[in-house]
């Protein structure tokens, strides 16, 4: 039995990305999750009460959240409930926290473009091309776009880098240990 969950909501706040201790990328975020009802008596929707989630996804999960999910926009979260309950000073405090396996927009509300990443894990994204013994095979494949000509992004250390466009349309390097983009 897995004890996942769903929510739909709105994205409260900014994303923030960091690394944890043992290296992983990791991305965070609020999402506010507010039941409606239509009220009889004012022949009108009302809103009712607002949850709130911290949400947090991990490795490259997190440098996708990262690219992807902006505060005010509506999202699908599925993962992971963890409920905490503690005592400070005399206070009680509670914390909701969704670990997610999956996040999405919420597309009943708006319309995303998707684009897939690679299947092949991140640092083979880094590695220089293995030499081909077959001479023809040397030529790669055959490029109909001149942007398929262009050489190969690399960083300031000379290594290939990930190249991806931000919301504004512009190139940003994407930073494989944390998933946070840079610009180029």
């Amino acid at each position: 039995m897995k004890d996942l969950m769903t929510i739909r909501g709105f994205v409260a706040t900014d994303v923030t990305t960091s690394t944890t201790s043992s290296g992983a990328a990791k991305a965070s975020f609020r999402v506010g999750v507010t039941s409606r009802r239509f009220d009889e008596s004012s022949k009108a929707w009302v809103d009712g009460h607002t949850n709130w989630f911290t949400v947090h996804g991990y490795r490259q999960l997190a440098g996708t959240i990262g690219c992807s999910i902006r505060k005010g926009q509506p999202v699908i979260v599925v993962g992971k409930l963890r409920l905490s309950t503690w005592e400070k000073d005399g206070r009680v405090y509670h914390s909701t926290v969704i670990y997610a396996d999956a996040v999405g927009h919420d597309l009943s509300l708006g319309s995303a473009n998707f684009t897939r990443t690679s299947s092949r894990p991140a640092l083979s994204l880094v590695e220089p091309p293995r030499e081909a013994e077959d001479p023809q095979a040397a030529l790669g494949p055959f490029h109909d776009d001149p942007e398929d000509h262009d050489e190969d992004p690399r960083d300031d250390d000379g290594q290939a880098a990930v190249l991806i466009e931000d919301s504004n349309g512009d190139l940003a390097s994407l930073d494989l240990e944390t998933g946070e983009l840079a610009d180029v």
